[in-house]
């Protein structure tokens, strides 16, 4: 399998369609076996007949779910925030630490989408889902840009700490490689070879990036507003938290539809690849969270982190079809089970989600 290095190989004929063909006056209609998730020759354009209802059925509680962050009041955050014996030195860390993370890596996602991931995938509703999961990205974007100006935190301290504070950086240094190769002018699906890198890449993105990485600061932050403690920020993380469950778990769906679809890509090397692939993100997350609470506050410390990792990185091999990879691992959090319904998480965003469409009624009872 190809390394992260960008191709140096040449251009050549994309193999499958990109939207933007001639108009083809008198071309058949478009039936639902012409769909393939990747290297379809037929147009994408043409929104039905459906094949991935999935998808079309994300896209839509996606809209239905629609927020906004300036609804959230951030007052009582704000006061919170300015007596001094209000939070902790540590805890304050915490959050800081977490907006200079979040505020970046969803531009980072969105970045993904739309200047990489879209181009690949040749269906129209995985397509239309895309396009409201990039919505969304700026729209969490915007959350953290709306919950730095009501803390009156120094802005640009915040958004250019990815590039400051190593803690911060490394997770962005080590997904931004997967965006480049996908984003390689030079580089389009069509081969055992390149069909696999794709594969590779929505992995590293939707399952460790979105899947594993968010999780520590997620946490950190819902565990504040448990204890009534920035709840405004609090609220929209769990809102935040909910969009980027269902974008992990379309993720999760497009990498299985690619190996139902090519089975010839799923072989015992690359298994094992994609294996090391996410124990690499679980170990760098359990630093992340060593980084941001040496000692231990909320009830939580690292340690407890590691096997929360490990919970939810068994859970990610089980989902893509690989076998699990830490025996015996345990949810030392199970209140962010109910939070986020992981028990149920392949199936939570089939139905509505009442807070979401209630606006602001968010409980942080037990």
């Amino acid at each position: 399998m190809e390394n992260l290095s960008t191709s140096t190989h040449q251009a050549h004929q994309q193999v499958g369609a990109s939207g933007l063909e001639n108009l083809e006056m008198g071309a058949a209609r478009i039936q639902v076996d012409d769909k393939k998730i990747i290297n379809c020759r037929a147009d994408l354009n043409q929104l039905v007949p459906f094949k991935y209802n999935w998808a079309w059925e994300k896209y839509l509680t996606g809209c239905a779910n629609h927020w906004m962050p300036n609804e959230i009041s951030m007052g009582a955050d704000l006061a919170l925030w300015n007596d001094p014996n209000g939070l902790t030195p540590e805890e304050r860390t915490i959050i800081k630490r977490n907006l200079g993370f979040f505020a970046t890596a969803d531009s980072l996602v969105a970045n993904n989408l739309v200047l990489a991931v879209y181009r690949h995938i040749t269906n129209p509703e995985c397509r239309q889902f895309l396009l409201r999961q990039a919505f969304e990205e700026a729209l969490h974007t915007h959350a953290y840009q709306y919950i730095i100006q009501s803390l009156g935190l120094d802005e640009a301290e915040v958004f250019n700490m990815y590039r400051e504070v190593p803690s911060v950086s490394t997770k962005a240094a080590w997904a931004l490689p997967y965006t480049q190769s996908l984003g390689d002018a030079n580089f389009s699906t069509g081969t055992p070879e390149n069909d696999q890198r794709l594969l590779r890449d929505l992995i590293a993105f939707y399952v460790v990036f979105e899947g594993i990485f968010f999780y520590v600061g997620f946490t950190q932050i819902l565990s504040m507003g448990r204890r009534n403690k920035m709840v405004g920020t609090a609220e929209q993380f769990q809102y935040i938290l909910r969009d980027e469950s269902m974008h992990m778990n379309f993720g999760i769906d497009v990498i299985n539809q690619i190996k139902i679809e090519n089975p010839h890509l799923w072989t015992a090397e690359f298994q094992a690849d994609m294996i090391k692939m996410i124990k690499d993100g679980v170990d760098l997350e359990y630093q992340y969270a060593k980084d941001t609470m040496p000692n231990g506050i909320l009830g939580m410390n690292a340690e407890l982190f590691r096997e929360y990792l490990e919970f939810i990185a068994n859970r990610r091999f089980n989902q893509i079809g690989l076998p699990e990879q830490y025996p015996g691992a345990q949810n030392p959090f199970p209140w962010m089970s109910e939070m986020l319904d992981l028990k149920k998480e392949k199936n939570f965003f089939e139905t509505r989600v009442i807070e979401y469409q209630a606006g602001g009624t968010l409980s942080w009872d037990e």
